[in-house]
């Protein structure tokens, strides 16, 4: 039999209109189904909000049920806001969900600043009620008092501690003359796109046990590892820095920096540090100077250092691990030019000393002459990742895999078989052995000949 366009539309238009009117049931056993019945936040500043969390409310039944009510037990005094199908209530009654149907219940916290330094539990509920069940939604959140920094200026010598942590929105600048001091345990929070730079001097002194921590403000799991959440730590022509034990994480870029030293300071010394998870790069320089001892990068979206234009590059000691969970990098982990336009190009100088630089990649060290500018580079007792052989002498390793730990789970310590143990030139005479290489990133000290890389053991 053949149906016209009519009857099709009239079918259509009795099945809807039996929808609309669906018996809606009272049956006891007729309960919602929840996608979650216990929401936690990680841990939210106060005054500055939250992601919000949506949960899915659906009715498995063939007949629609009536919520006689959606109510946030805290009512306007909780520090949750619920919303329901786009709107944002309260309370919400007689509520219709059809058979096999569902609403979305959006939820969103923010939290008032107390006396608290430590980290406090909020928690409150969403009560859920179907003929004559109850159901419940637990809320939870860890709230945290911070110090708010919006767009502003360092001009006097200033000291961080780690009484609070630090919340950076838009640019910090510590101007020239001045000098910002982080203390051990500091947490320096960045909102998206906020970055630090430095005119003056910057000098973070983390410790074995309380690192300094610079990253994203955004601690919800599922942005642990997501690179490109903030700008990165910019040393500009008149900055200089030293970073010792500080983790950097999930910036664009690590560390930046424009300039040579203009006087007798190194620009920057880089110790006992971690710098991963970067969309572009742990380290760019631009015709500048890095003193590097006992740091592991990795994970980085192009390069783990990229230094072009000349400069002084003098890295000891250092775990490069070109290994990208999130990336597919082609360009080698550490990449130095002489290089960087028709009209910028420097000497360049690179010491690199009992390093590991090692990657998924067959080339992981590039170093280029492009121009008429002296390139001169010692390079003593590394285990690298080249196809270059004629780095094959000074004690060099080439293409032996280090054997590090696991990888995958960023642990880059050494297996007891690795050919890295026991490798090292002796660096006691160092004039930085005291106090930077003397012991590992862990603090186990140095034995010579040390084993490569960040980790003696």
């Amino acid at each position: 039999m053949r149906l016209n366009i009519g009857s099709v539309l009239f079918i259509l238009f009795i099945a809807s209109a039996c929808r609309k009117g669906e018996n809606i049931s009272t049956d006891q056993n007729a309960k919602l189904s929840i996608s979650s019945t216990a929401i936690l936040f990680d841990t939210i500043f106060t005054s500055a909000g939250s992601t919000t969390r949506r949960i899915k409310i659906v009715n498995p039944n063939h007949d629609a049920v009536k919520v006689s009510e959606i109510r946030l037990s805290g009512g306007n005094t909780s520090a949750f806001t619920i919303n329901i199908n786009g709107a944002q209530t309260l309370l919400k009654n007689d509520l219709i969900v059809n058979g096999h149907d569902s609403i979305n219940l959006f939820v969103k916290v923010s939290i008032n600043p107390n006396t608290n330094n430590l980290p406090f539990l909020v928690e409150d509920s969403i009560i859920l009620n179907t003929n004559g069940n109850k159901q419940v939604i637990q809320l939870l959140a860890y709230g945290q008092n911070a110090v708010f920094v919006n767009e502003t200026s360092i001009n006097t010598n200033t000291i961080w501690t780690k009484t609070l942590p630090y919340i950076i929105n838009g640019s910090l600048t510590v101007k020239h003359g001045a000098a910002l001091t982080i203390q051990p345990g500091t947490k320096i929070y960045f909102h998206k796109d906020a970055g630090l730079n430095i005119e003056g001097n910057l000098t973070v002194n983390g410790s074995l046990t309380e690192p300094v921590l610079f990253c994203s403000d955004r601690l919800e799991k599922v942005y642990s590892d997501e690179p490109g959440q903030w700008k990165g730590i910019f040393l500009k022509r008149t900055g200089y820095g030293l970073i010792k034990n500080a983790i950097i994480k999930n910036a664009s870029v690590g560390i930046t920096s424009d300039s040579l030293s203009v006087n007798s300071n190194p620009k920057l010394i880089l110790s006992n540090s971690i710098i991963k998870n970067m969309q572009a790069a742990a380290y760019i320089g631009y015709h500048s100077e890095l003193l590097a001892f006992n740091n592991v990068m990795y994970n980085c979206g192009n390069y783990l250092i990229y230094a072009v234009g000349g400069g002084n590059y003098n890295l000891k000691q250092n775990t490069f691990a070109g290994y990208n969970l999130n990336f597919p990098r082609k360009t080698a982990s550490l990449s130095f030019s002489d290089y960087l336009s028709v009209n910028a190009y420097n000497k360049l100088q690179i010491n690199l000393t009992n390093n590991i630089i090692w990657g998924s990649l067959t080339n992981e060290l590039d170093i280029q002459k492009k121009t008429a500018a002296s390139v001169q580079f010692n390079l003593w007792h590394n285990l690298i990742r080249s196809t270059n052989n004629t780095h094959n002498s000074n004690g060099n390793i080439l293409n032996i895999d280090p054997y590090f730990n696991n990888q995958e789970m960023e642990n880059f310590q050494l297996s007891a078989n690795s050919s890295a143990r026991n490798k090292g030139a002796d660096l006691s005479a160092d004039p930085y052995f005291t106090g930077y290489l003397d012991k590992d990133i862990i603090g186990n000290e140095r034995i010579s000949p040390s084993t490569l890389g960040s980790y003696e053991k």
